[in-house]
């Protein structure tokens, strides 16, 4: 293990629950391999406790850190300057704090999503078809944002309280609607679970995949278990899926870069090493 000093580069990662996150396991595998003086904490503040951390971190002792449900919108909210997909998603799961006691705030979200997407559904373009994203909270922002940048012809909302599917709609652009889950996936082109619907093993989101084309991709966010019951109904329809395990560590690779200066090494198999702490297997 590479020696920690009083020098050391902090980071880390910001949620209520934060015991099931898997991020330690990425940044500290990458830290190791890299031979950084540096480290990656998790913090789990109250759920009014969020702000009081978030702004006693200012100044730049602390690199950065990552945000996970349920603060991500309040992470924007705390943040004095931030990245336009960030200010598009209205949320943020990445916060640097500068030297001068500024935060900015990014969101590596939908990156995450996009380059999981070229890595397990090959060829998928979101350019051919509408999108559904199942939830309207933090990390479906971050969804949407990136797929309107990316010039998805249309973008559904299915969520179970319309009002924040409809500001969410609002917030990102014409071309992302609020819909009733009757109907949502004819012709979809991607539907994404950016829903916690499924963590732990339940039974995931209530929607007929059924009803979607053969030729729909299917993201699940959740990564805990890795094969959620979700991937199993649309695999079972012989649709393809992307899981969410290869989008978290997507995401964390400009977070790393932004936290420590340097891209995560190479040669590290950091999906080998989550599967493990979670005790399953690819």
């Amino acid at each position: 293990m590479s020696a920690i000093t009083g020098a050391a580069m902090v980071a880390g990662i910001i949620g209520r629950p934060v015991t099931h996150s898997l991020s330690p396991v990425l940044h500290n595998a990458w830290i190791e391999a890299a031979g950084l003086n540096a480290v990656y904490a998790p913090l789990a503040p109250t759920a009014d406790g969020f702000r009081a951390l978030v702004e006693g971190l200012r100044g730049g002792v602390i690199r950065g850190v990552n945000v996970t449900i349920p603060f991500k919108e309040a992470a924007l909210a705390a943040a004095d300057a931030a990245s336009d997909r960030a200010r598009l998603a209205g949320a943020a799961n990445l916060l640097l704090f500068r030297g001068d006691g500024s935060i900015f705030a990014d969101n590596t979200d939908g990156l995450g999503m996009l380059a999981a997407l070229a890595v397990q559904a090959s060829g998928f373009d979101p350019k051919f078809g509408p999108a559904v994203i199942l939830g309207a909270g933090g990390a479906a922002r971050g969804a949407a944002a990136a797929l309107f940048l990316a010039g998805a012809p249309e973008i559904r909302i299915v969520n179970r309280t319309a009002d924040r599917a409809e500001a969410l709609a609002r917030d990102i652009g014409r071309t992302v609607k609020a819909v009733a889950a009757d109907g949502a996936l004819a012709d979809a082109n991607l539907i994404v679970n950016a829903t916690s619907l499924g963590l732990g093993g339940g039974p995931g989101p209530d929607i007929d995949l059924a009803t979607a084309p053969t030729s729909a991709v299917v993201l699940d966010m959740v990564y805990k278990p890795l094969r959620t019951a979700f991937l199993g109904r649309a695999a079972a329809l012989g649709l393809r899926t992307v899981d969410g395990l290869e989008m978290l560590i997507r995401q964390a690779v400009p977070s790393f870069e932004a936290f420590y200066g340097q891209p995560p090494p190479a040669g590290v198999d950091v999906r080998a090493l989550a599967l493990a702490a979670v005790g399953e297997t690819a």
